[in-house]
């Protein structure tokens, strides 16, 4: 099995619980993205990775890590769920179309404050992510630092403040796809 030669830098950012995306601006994230998305690469990796109790896994347009859990880390990333699930409720609010390749600035947002009572509601029940920042201004700059962090968003022009969707953000709504409430529940909720 021949690795290559960015295998340490592929495992750094993985391991981190980041993606490498297919349509991030960062050129040595586009980069790391070809160099697994070639199928001897992405074999010889998944091989590497795996001796290691790490699993590659590819998405749509991204790669990420898997791997078994304990108890402990699955109750933290059930947490980390309900995090993503509200972002992306938040964000598919602003913007039904909200997704891969989108570009945003928290002033986008802001503005569409004004006249949307949802989506002021929706970012008032958010402030649990944002620690102790209270106006909305910070909460949304919070949001963005999240997704950011997540390697869901990246920012795409410093000037202007607006970030790109990435391809990975595909991850996070096919996690909600896959949450499958029986029927009892669903007439729960909507009485």
């Amino acid at each position: 099995m021949k690795v290559p030669t960015q295998t340490a830098r592929i495992f750094e950012l993985l391991s981190k619980g980041q993606f490498i995306c297919s349509n991030s601006t960062n050129d040595e994230m586009k980069k790391l993205y070809n160099i697994i998305e070639d199928a001897n690469n992405f074999d010889d990796l998944y091989d590497y990775f795996l001796q290691i109790n790490f699993i590659l896994e590819k998405g749509d347009e991204y790669f990420y890590f898997s791997r078994q859990e304990g108890k402990a880390s699955l109750e933290n990333k059930i947490g980390r769920a309900y995090q993503w699930i509200d972002l992306v409720d938040f964000f598919k609010t602003y913007d039904n179309s909200f997704g891969s390749g989108t570009r945003i600035s928290p002033h986008d947002i802001l503005v569409r404050l004004n006249t949307d009572i949802e989506l002021e509601e929706k970012l008032t029940a958010l402030k649990k992510y944002a620690g102790e920042k209270d106006n909305y201004n910070e909460i949304i700059g919070r949001l963005f630092e999240l997704m950011e962090k997540d390697t869901f968003m990246e920012l795409d022009n410093p000037i202007s403040n607006t970030y790109k969707v990435l391809a990975s953000f595909k991850y996070l709504e096919e996690l909600i796809l896959t949450i499958n409430l029986p029927e009892e529940t669903k007439n729960e909720k909507s009485k």
